[in-house]
């Protein structure tokens, strides 16, 4: 059966459970956290999918962060188009990688040296390995609602999709492993340092994303970054910022840049592979240099520096520096903002942003860690997300997903979303 010719999403769907756990390949775009079923897209353009059965939906997932320019934009179908017919995966060392690495520690300057990795999972996971060779420690501290890809020792009270569907934790972590992890309330800095008390001499990391994106958005309390830099300084432990999301989206440097605090190492992924799989991690030159094969931390991947992935990802950062993107998509966040916080005015609801991210809360704010967002009311976001759906708008199918903004999105896409979220908040209040 040629499934990519089927033109109903139900039928691909009940075809997909039939192989695919759940059907999906990913479990929040199973639609759990909102009921009902997903659609399948068969194209998408600039800020908007195009699903099997021929509805256009303007989109504000953008491949859960990826597409920062919108779908397909041209600079990067050219620049795969041209790498494609070089080949596709070499198992060798390529002219890509090489600049890849010179932009990232161009742009983030905390980034010494970076390896390339295929994903997000990836980077977190080496992250932590190579803290623990460098600091010859296990233990280290997370914190509830961040979610950094599905590693075991990470899954828990993790984000994203574990708390979609109600399952913080994950079956079949070991639990002499989750052991090894601490796991504290974000933007509670005495904990932090109770942590490091009660386990003086074993935290060999402490990772975090500083703008936790996977329990919905919300933002680091003042002085709770420098305080971390301060303790892990203090305490020879390594500080990793999960920047998977936020590197080259908040800013050129991403959110380091914006609060102004160098970790020790960074995990990236997403913006740099202008749409496919990818990832990287990088930092301080004494600690990347532990990893194999010039240290003792082995770390491999086969289609790792991926030429196609290197040549999209180039073209997507040149593109924004050219167009100064981070500047647009500002002007275009704060537009939106400004429209959104009209549509909830005297409703139980809290909008918060950051550049091109954002999150509306079903609850009363302010929200500043996973306690605060788990308040939401689930059942009336999930009825606000499926009438916009019928309006043509498409926001993530979860209450504890960030939305994201791109260049695509233009001042009337703006103002026809803004009327959908009125009309749909006025259906749901």
């Amino acid at each position: 059966m040629d499934y990519a010719m089927m033109k109903n999403s139900r039928e691909l769907f009940e075809a997909a459970k039939k192989r695919i756990p759940g059907g999906v390949n990913s479990p929040v775009r199973a639609f759990r956290g909102v009921g009902g079923e997903p659609f399948f897209v068969k194209s998408a353009k600039g800020c908007r999918l195009t699903t099997v059965e021929g509805r256009e939906l303007i989109d504000f997932v953008g491949t859960w962060g990826p597409a920062i320019l919108g779908h397909a934009a041209e600079p990067v179908i050219e620049a795969v188009r041209e790498a494609a017919k070089g080949g596709l995966s070499f198992g060798t060392p390529n002219p890509f990688e090489v600049e890849m690495a010179e932009t990232i520690c161009r742009m983030v300057p905390s980034v010494e040296k970076v390896r390339m990795v295929n994903s997000g999972t990836e980077a977190t996971m080496s992250c932590i390995r190579l803290a623990r060779g460098f600091t010859g420690r296990n233990k280290i501290i997370k914190f509830e609602g961040c979610y950094h890809g599905h590693v075991d020792s990470l899954l828990v009270k993790a984000g994203s999709g574990a708390l979609t569907h109600g399952h913080p934790d994950s079956a079949g972590v070991p639990e002499e492993l989750a052991k090894l992890t601490v796991t504290l309330p974000f933007n509670d800095l005495p904990a932090v340092e109770a942590a490091f008390a009660a386990n003086s001499g074993e935290i060999a990391a402490i990772i975090l994303e500083p703008v936790p994106a996977n329990a919905g958005l919300y933002l680091p309390l003042p002085g709770f970054l420098q305080g971390l830099r301060d303790l892990c300084t203090r305490e020879g432990t390594v500080l990793i910022f999960d920047e998977v999301m936020t590197v080259f989206r908040l800013a050129r440097g991403g959110a380091q840049e914006i609060f102004k605090i160098t970790p020790d190492l960074t995990a990236m992924g997403k913006v740099i592979g202008g749409g496919l799989p990818v990832g990287a991690f990088g930092g301080r030159a004494e600690i990347m240099d532990r990893l194999s094969p010039d240290g003792p931390v082995y770390q491999a991947g086969t289609l790792s520096g991926n030429p196609l992935a290197m040549a999209a990802g180039l073209a997507q950062l040149r593109e924004l520096e050219r167009i100064d993107g981070w500047a647009h998509l500002e002007k275009t966040g704060a537009t939106f903002e400004a429209a959104t916080r009209a549509a909830c005015a005297n409703r139980p609801l809290t909008f918060q942003r950051i550049g091109s991210m954002f999150c509306l809360y079903f609850q009363e704010g302010p929200v500043r860690h996973l306690a605060e967002a788990m308040s939401s009311d689930r059942a009336r976001f999930a009825k606000f997300f499926h009438g916009c759906l019928e309006d043509g708008v498409y926001f993530a199918p979860s209450q504890f997903e960030a939305g994201f903004l791109s260049t695509a999105h233009t001042p009337a896409d703006l103002e026809t979303v803004a009327a959908v979220v009125e009309k749909n908040l006025a259906r749901v209040f």
